[in-house]
């Protein structure tokens, strides 16, 4: 079976070029894929040739792990049925091309993708779009779960994330997060919290401060922030080293955590808070494109201001 799928041939060389899948198994579901987002974290490193090195890296790859869409196929093991509406976070699906393997880094972004049914998780086609967003929630909530861990009372962006992360808090019965954005087109958008420049907010006595900027440069002002004891959590992804003065931080007696990807029961208790309507995804994506238009799409996605979330809709593709 062969697939139109996002290739990036390396730094800024992005286009859809058709590849051949490998032939599912008994415990896997071929998807077709109708929507899938773009990560202004970890995609955009990759676009622009910042990503550290990691094991698996490397030219040509297909990126992308939000996609949303329907099982064309699925094997007597895998626990799903043809019809099922499922998210996908990525697959690693691709056969070598006579030039050489293409890596599936993360490889969601294509029209159709093989899969393990125990890495997809069932969720409603009423979603739509916003069916795509489900890693991105689970990312945020794996951030915030978790034993002796407090919820934020000061967010740092107001990006899909740092929202994520306030309308979780909100949804889990805590005091209203302050968040923090400099942009001004980003400061609207609050849904039962308030944002604010930083520079307009006096209080440093926050008790946990999550960075949802990615910024490497921010640790010490948070530091200045927080209450004796207090947690920062970095929440984002960082390519520069990380540091901060240590004097401020020892009378502080800081606590610094580092918020990983989410894991498979973050993504089953996302889910049940978004059908419950505990967590509403509804207002987060900004920009959808063909996904004909992928060039176009990505470029915006990492370099318009205005783009809070991008969706390739590849709907129209075969």
């Amino acid at each position: 079976m062969k697939t139109n799928a996002v290739i990036l041939s390396g730094p800024r060389q992005l286009s859809i070029g058709q590849l051949a899948l490998n032939d599912p198994g008994a415990a896997d579901v071929v998807v077709r894929v109708d929507h899938s987002g773009i990560s202004t974290g970890t995609e955009k490193l990759f676009w622009s040739g910042t990503m550290p090195p990691f094991p698996g890296m490397g030219y040509p790859l297909v990126p992308g792990y939000e996609a949303a869409g329907e099982v064309l196929e699925a094997g007597p093991e895998s626990g799903y049925r043809v019809g099922d509406h499922v998210f996908v976070p990525g697959a690693n699906c691709f056969a070598p091309t006579d030039a050489g393997p293409v890596r599936g880094l993360f490889g969601g972004a294509s029209r159709h993708l093989v899969s393990s049914g125990s890495r997809v998780t069932r969720i409603d086609a009423g979603l739509g779009v916003e069916g795509a967003l489900l890693a991105l929630a689970a990312t945020a909530r794996h951030a915030l779960a978790g034993f002796d861990r407090a919820l934020p009372d000061l967010i740092v962006g107001h990006g899909v994330l740092g929202r994520l992360l306030a309308r979780l808090t909100v949804a889990a019965g805590a005091r209203p997060p302050t968040v923090w954005e400099t942009d001004a087109a980003r400061q609207t958008g609050a849904e039962g919290y308030e944002v604010v420049h930083p520079d307009a907010d006096p209080r440093r006595n926050y008790t946990a401060i999550y960075d949802a900027s990615g910024a490497p440069d921010l640790l010490n002002s948070l530091i200045g922030r927080i209450a004796r004891g207090g947690e920062i959590v970095l929440a984002g992804f960082y390519t520069a080293p990380i540091s901060f003065a240590f004097p401020p931080a020892f009378m502080k007696e800081a606590r610094l955590r580092i918020a990983a990807e989410w894991a498979p029961e973050d993504l089953i208790a996302t889910r049940q808070l978004v059908e419950s309507g505990a967590l509403s995804l509804a207002g987060l994506v900004t920009h959808t494109r063909p996904a004909a238009e992928a060039p176009a799409a990505y470029e915006a996605a990492f370099t318009d201001p205005d783009c809070l979330k991008m969706i390739l809709d590849w709907k129209g593709h075969a």
